[in-house]
Parts: C-alpha cells; sequence; structure tokens
C-alpha cells in the first residue's frame, strides 16, 4: 500500500489476500474489509473481478489484462500500417509522374 494524493493504494497481493479472506476464510465482507481499514464497496469490488478473472484481476498500474494488452498492440499495428500505405500511395504517385 502506497501512500499519495489521498488515495491510497493497494498492491496486487494485498487485494488478494483480503479476496481470500472473504472466498476462503468465509468471513463477511463488512468484516475483513473494516479489519483492514477499507470500504466495503471496494473489497466486494475487488471480489466481482477476482471472481470474473481470477488470473488477471488486478494487472497493476500500467500493466493490462494479456488480451487488452494484445488489442492495444494490434491498434498500434494497425495505425502503423495505415501510415505506411498512405506513404506508399503518396510516393507511387510522385514517381509515377512523367516529365514533360
Amino acid at each position: 500500500m502506497q501512500e499519495g494524493s489521498g488515495r491510497r493504494k493497494h498492491d496486487k497481493q494485498f487485494k488478494e489476500e483480503a479476496v481470500r479472506l472473504v472466498t476462503e476464510g468465509g468471513r463477511q465482507v463488512t468484516e475483513v474489509a473494516r479489519s483492514l481499514g477499507i470500504h466495503e464497496n471496494l473489497l466486494r469490488t475487488w471480489k466481482r473481478k477476482y471472481e470474473e478473472d481470477p488470473a488477471g484481476s488486478f494487472p497493476g498500474k500500467g500493466h493490462l489484462k494479456p488480451l487488452d494488452e494484445e488489442l492495444r498492440r494490434l491498434q498500434k499495428e494497425n495505425s502503423n500500417l495505415k501510415e505506411d500505405k498512405e506513404i506508399l500511395k503518396k510516393a507511387l504517385a510522385i514517381f509515377s509522374k512523367h516529365p514533360k
């Protein structure tokens, strides 16, 4: 956990442990949240995200889930290819002009 601009940031390990206390420890969300000093809605959100995708639930700041990372990479590649295509079209137009 880091202190910052008024908001506390919790690392992946902290979130997973908090969720584990609820899912495997048999404790109530409100009880765990109170003992960890976090809002119960935050813990419920973490629990939902973890249940939806245990492996990719808390990728961390600046990191994306593998599918989102692949989407970002493909969008960038597509943008670069479109740019290359436009450059080639302009080059073709320049070199195909006949001198008069």
